[in-house]
């Protein structure tokens, strides 16, 4: 089949003329050929709207996406006096985000809408915090109080990243403020998943990862906490030498470590010009049960299936074990079992060794 891209430039009596000719079929882009759970959605927009999880249900259905794993935004976009036009992006213009705890009620009141069935397939996590807030934890156990039944982890938990750190009021979050000492407490002792953005380095500082230390100090803290890196510590700008094998070496070292394939890191590092890095490939395999994938789309469901969809080129390489994984086993096997963890008490045992 000829896919509809390749006839873009191509005026309509040509079109019509292939078409009719028999010689082509239109196919739709439907999303990764492998069927996934979907580890990086986030349901809003930096100014806290939102097209509805029956949007995001409709857009999964058509981009072969079993489930997801879905976050909000903890802040949201100011449009100050001075600018002209609204923005709708936190690099639109120079005004300040700050930190928004609605957002974890905005989509917990939309989860509460599906049906049972749909619920089943959405897994939420709670982010509506300032990391730099030693009272962030009291908002994490309030959510779960005021809506038991509804959350599956806490994340994306937004710390250094990028401009987005600049343009956000407030103290610099970085993982290892001691403000979020306590949620990794919690997220420990129930077994929850945290997913964290903190950039490894800083924008303009190629030469080595400025604050893969803070990553490391947490790791060691809590060895045991299940902690999703996402985008592997990448960003806009942000990059450091011999990235892979910082990578392998930080999944040998801490086992409680995972990563996630999504945005940049899979563009520019695993599958540069959209060929698959052999030394990625190696490691995926090493590591596969440690690996989730996403797309990582703001709000904007539309483009989960053309987001996805890129990953084939990398999926296609892998052994059919390791695929499953990534795409499927590893997100289930974080994620199916949390809800009603917390309301139920029921905390984490560890064997006595002494």
């Amino acid at each position: 089949m000829l896919h509809e891209s390749l006839l873009i430039g191509l005026d309509n009596d040509k079109i019509e003329a292939i078409v009719q000719s028999g010689k082509a079929a239109l196919e739709p882009l439907g999303g990764s050929r492998y069927p996934m759970i979907d580890s990086h959605v986030h349901v809003v927009n930096f100014l806290q709207e939102t097209k509805g999880f029956d949007s995001l249900i409709t857009h999964m259905n058509g981009a072969n996406i079993q489930k997801a794993v879905v976050f909000w935004l903890p802040v949201t976009k100011q449009w100050s006096e001075y600018e002209r036009e609204a923005p709708e992006y936190y690099l639109d213009d120079d005004s300040e985000c700050y930190y928004y705890s609605t957002t974890d009620t905005i989509v917990a009141e939309e989860y509460k809408k599906l049906s049972p069935e749909n619920q089943k397939r959405i897994y939420p996590l709670i982010c509506g915090f300032n990391p730099a807030d030693k009272h962030a934890i009291k908002h994490i156990e309030r959510m779960y109080k005021l809506y038991p039944g509804v959350w599956s982890g806490i994340g994306e938990i937004l710390l250094r990243h990028d401009d987005l750190t600049l343009l956000t009021n407030g103290d610099i979050p970085r993982i290892n403020n001691k403000a979020l000492y306590p949620i990794f407490e919690f997220a420990d002792a129930y077994d929850l998943p945290v997913s964290i953005h903190n950039n490894i380095s800083t924008t303009w500082i190629a030469d080595r990862p400025k604050y893969l230390h803070e990553l490391e100090e947490i790791l060691r803290e809590f060895p045991r906490m299940k902690m999703i890196f996402c985008h592997c510590g990448i960003s806009r700008r942000v990059y450091a030498p011999f990235y892979k094998k910082m990578i392998e070496r930080l999944l040998l070292q801490y086992p409680g470590l995972h990563i996630d394939y999504s945005w940049i890191i899979f563009d520019e590092i695993i599958c540069k010009n959209e060929t698959p890095d052999p030394e990625w490939i190696e490691l995926t395999e090493q590591f596969s049960t440690r690996i989730l994938i996403g797309s990582d789309v703001i709000g904007n469901f539309h483009k989960m299936g053309v987001i996805n969809h890129r990953y084939d080129v990398f999926l296609e390489r892998l052994s059919e074990e390791t695929r499953q994984n990534i795409c499927i086993n590893n997100a289930e096997r974080l994620f199916s079992k949390t809800k009603w963890v917390v309301e139920s008490g029921k905390k984490r045992e560890y064997q006595n060794i002494f």
